[in-house]
């Protein structure tokens, strides 16, 4: 087991190649403007990550329609207004030397009212008095996926990566549990697929050759079949609709505990499909230069860095320089994020996280 492929060239079916195998995951952390624009803390941010070594940045979820909010505070990508912000930050990955996705958000049922959200469930039997999407609300939020998409390639972007995770709304429409729809949006996993299928497709369309896709999938909660999801995931890859499957893992190491994969690693029954072109990477409790060589070694093409980037920005830098590197083990002080270049808005978000600021700290 070596490092030494975790910092050679990663060629993707569009666009530019990643320089290594290291992407920094999206990561909310509730620094923006209230109206969704990218603030001084986002810029400082993404300054710091830019030059930290990374292959690929990713931002945090930028939600796509004003009424699709989940956060306070959380990036937006649904109003031309809000395209200087993210020029800045586009432009400050590329000095870096890396590549840049938007990762787009929708929350779905989740959708904040004290924030302006609107829930907008799948089904009528999610929320009590909430009536699901019509077909052409659907729609509306599907070209809303898209013209987000286009924003982000205007504001200098290599990419998107339209988030399909943890019960967000192109998630919701993939689980039997949270959609009963009668229309073309639901039933058959094809149906319930439909969504995420003419997000990417549209993209694509209205992207181009060079634009990259990312496509950020979680296979646990929810209602989610993992039977189901490798179908869609097969499909998917066979068809090349994607230049990268970002598999968000809690843990990368975990085992599957049920069903026709009982006792496969996760992330094995995704890494055994014929994938093309198409890269697989994961997510899930990385934290060191043994764990990413480990990923690499098991058939992933990158990994995905996300509680290491927070408690050492260079992380990708420290591997390189030190094969064995581990990065520190949480909690920690709110002095240390403090000093490792966290803003005290981040801070305030991780204080939210279980076990990752030790209490009381200030």
């Amino acid at each position: 087991m070596s490092t030494t492929r975790l910092f050679e060239p990663l060629t993707l079916l569009h666009g530019a190649p990643m320089r290594n195998r290291f992407m920094l995951a999206p990561l909310t952390n509730q620094q923006s403007e209230l109206n969704g624009a990218a603030s001084a803390f986002d810029q400082d941010w993404f300054r710091q990550v830019a030059r930290s070594g990374y292959g690929l940045v990713h931002t945090a979820a930028a939600h796509v329609e004003a009424s699709g909010i989940a956060f306070e505070r959380q990036l937006g990508i649904h109003d031309d207004d809000q395209l200087p912000g993210l020029r800045q930050m586009a432009s400050a990955i590329r000095e870096g030397g890396g590549l840049s996705s938007v990762q787009l958000h929708h929350a779905g049922h989740r959708a904040n009212p004290r924030l302006g959200g609107i829930p907008a469930p799948a089904s009528t039997r999610t929320l009590p008095g909430i009536s699901a999407l019509t077909t052409e609300e659907v729609e509306r939020i599907r070209d809303s996926f898209i013209s987000a998409a286009k924003r982000a390639q205007l504001a200098g972007f290599d990419g998107v990566a339209p988030h399909g995770a943890f019960g967000w709304i192109l998630s919701e429409f993939m689980s039997p549990l949270l959609n009963d729809r009668k229309d073309k949006y639901g039933g058959s996993i094809e149906n319930r697929a439909r969504l995420t299928i003419e997000v990417i497709e549209g993209i694509r369309r209205a992207c181009g050759a060079d634009f990259q896709i990312g496509w950020r999938l979680s296979v646990e909660r929810y209602g989610l079949r993992l039977e189901e999801l490798r179908e869609i995931v097969w499909e998917i890859l066979g068809r090349e609709l994607i230049d990268y499957l970002d598999l968000a893992l809690w843990d990368s190491a975990q085992i599957v505990g049920t069903g026709t994969f009982r006792g496969k690693t996760m992330l094995s029954v995704f890494t055994e499909i014929p994938r093309g072109g198409v890269r697989v990477g994961t997510a899930g409790k990385i934290m060191s230069a043994k764990r990413c060589a480990e990923l690499l070694d098991g058939g992933c093409d990158f990994v995905l860095i996300g509680r290491a980037g927070i408690l050492e920005r260079d992380f990708p830098l420290r591997v390189k320089a030190n094969p064995l590197h581990e990065s520190p083990k949480p909690p920690v002080t709110a002095q240390y994020l403090r000093e490792g270049g966290l803003s005290e808005r981040f801070i305030m978000h991780m204080r939210g996280w279980e076990s990752f600021v030790q209490p009381g700290s200030v």
